[in-house]
């Protein structure tokens, strides 16, 4: 009887020291996104149509040109993994402020490249639209031309393909020409319990 019940102790203790093992892992393979500080280095940027842009640091690339939409960000990991970038979805003001949850991961827009973002540096996404029959192109093109506030829901995982995360970004015009910025806003864990 003492050896069974010693026997069940010690397998409890190795089950939970396995499970706090399991944990560190995680944490040091968990990429987060979030928008790049101001004085972060440009980044340049290339779509495969040739369309170039230079993306500073906390800001965003938005330009509406030849039926086509142009999107990217300037991005910053301040996690301890690498941030593998999957897809992208456009949210509106309105969804936004009502907090729609993100769209189900296979409703993202997937990378036609891979994009990783190091930890503790710096990165960017892209997207491009240019599919005038996809539902949120009008839209879109109206937000754009407009200089609307608008948001940006990037999926993203470990570079192992674990722990999906969803960061919501904002878009914000500036007065001064053709400048946007770009701030992160929430962010859902997808594969593993939500901190709130």
């Amino acid at each position: 009887m003492v050896l069974a019940i010693a026997t069940f102790g010690a397998v409890r203790s190795g089950n939970r020291a396995a499970r706090t093992a399991e944990r560190a892992l995680q944490a040091g393979l968990r990429p987060l996104l979030m928008h790049s500080r101001l004085d972060d280095p440009p980044q340049k940027i290339m779509w495969l149509d040739r369309h170039w842009a230079m993306v500073n640091g906390g800001r965003a690339h938005v330009a509406a040109e030849d039926g086509n939409i142009y999107l990217a960000m300037s991005l910053r990991n301040a996690g301890s993994g690498i941030a593998v970038l999957h897809g992208w979805d456009p949210v509106t003001e309105e969804q936004m402020r009502d907090s729609q949850p993100p769209v189900a991961p296979e409703a993202f827009r997937r990378l036609t490249r891979d994009e990783y973002v190091a930890p503790g540096d710096t990165g960017f996404w892209q997207g491009a639209m240019r599919d005038t029959a996809d539902d949120t192109y009008d839209t879109l093109v109206r937000i754009v031309e407009s200089r609307e506030l608008f948001g940006m829901d990037l999926l993203y995982s470990d570079h192992e393909g674990g722990q999906r995360t969803v960061s919501r970004f904002t878009l914000v015009a500036r007065d001064n020409g053709e400048e946007w910025l770009a701030t992160v806003g929430r962010h859902w864990n997808l594969d593993r319990d939500d901190p709130r």
